[in-house]
């Protein structure tokens, strides 16, 4: 049997567990080895953050937000990080859980320290000298302070709750972003989130910035197959497959683009990447494909821009 559908039966079965998130974090650290912070994830995320400042100070005049919102953190902060070593005053994280801890944070703290060791975080972002004393402060004293305390001290707060309702005020958001986090919410549920993002967000003084990974994320686990091959299945059979701890909604890229039109959301800035046409020849695609050029399909990434 192929590794990803082993790792697919897995995660069904992890999904319909008490505590799943909990025991997916160990099936991943121990068995698939997914939830190790290497250098590819942490600087693919920090180039999102260079690109999503890049976009701000592009729109909005200024080098960083005052205050900024994150979708699907996940269990490091990167992102955050590198917004409160930029200057952000207020860091929001929305998730349904909490999946991050303190040494999950003590790791990502670790990592922006090698890298400015490098002298490598510099070609990301400015770090304001202010907040690196504050960084390194933290650092130091780490093992003295709780949790809390550290959230509290680099500006990063948590809202374990629905998207589709936040607790934050009408227009008091300048940067909404979410990296690599949409293609993990079904469209009834994304829909709806985005609503609320427009709601919260400061039109007059913000943005949103988003990038969207719409290759099929077992591929990443197992080389056998290609970024496409979750196109072969109907939406009956790919719910069989599909599960609640790291869900894929299969969108193409014109179906975002099609709820950014119903939202009235505008598309001020892309960039996409193309994909592969031939590894999409070796997939015999599902009907409901039919109707998308090939081109369309296989882009596998965008990056969307919205500025009102």
């Amino acid at each position: 049997m192929k590794k990803w559908k082993q790792k697919a039966i897995v995660q069904k079965t992890i999904s319909f567990l008490p505590f799943g998130n909990k025991i997916n974090y160990l099936f991943q650290k121990y068995v698939t080895k997914g939830v190790y912070l290497n250098d590819e994830y942490f600087y693919d995320r920090l180039s999102h953050a260079t690109s999503h400042l890049s976009a701000f100070s592009k729109y909005c005049e200024k080098a960083a937000p005052a205050s900024s919102l994150e979708i699907g953190t996940g269990w490091y902060p990167i992102v955050p990080l590198a917004f409160f070593l930029s200057g952000t005053d207020k860091i929001y994280s929305v998730d349904i859980s909490m999946l991050t801890n303190k040494e999950r944070l003590k790791t990502t703290f670790d990592r922006f320290m090698d890298c400015q060791k490098a002298a490598k975080l510099k070609d990301y972002i400015k770090v304001l000298p202010d907040r690196w004393a504050i960084f390194t402060e933290i650092y130091d004293q780490y093992d003295k302070l709780n949790f809390e305390e550290i959230l509290k001290k680099i500006n990063l707060i948590y809202l374990i709750e629905d998207a589709r309702k936040l607790s934050l005020p009408d227009n008091s958001v300048e940067l909404i972003n979410s990296n690599n986090t949409f293609e993990h919410i079904y469209p009834n549920i994304l829909k709806p989130i985005i609503k609320d993002f427009i709601r919260v967000l400061d039109k007059e003084n913000g943005i949103m910035s988003h990038f969207i990974d719409m290759s099929d994320h077992f591929a990443h686990f197992d080389k056998t197959i290609n970024i496409y091959n979750f196109l072969q299945f109907s939406d009956s059979k790919w719910s069989w497959i599909d599960n609640s701890i790291q869900p894929q909604n299969r969108l193409r890229y014109q179906d975002y683009l099609n709820m950014y039109q119903e939202l009235s959301l505008p598309v001020t800035e892309f960039s996409l990447r193309a994909g592969n046409l031939q590894e999409l020849e070796t997939v015999k695609l599902d009907k409901k494909y039919n109707s998308f050029k090939a081109e369309e399909l296989a882009i596998s990434h965008c990056h969307l821009i919205s500025k009102f």
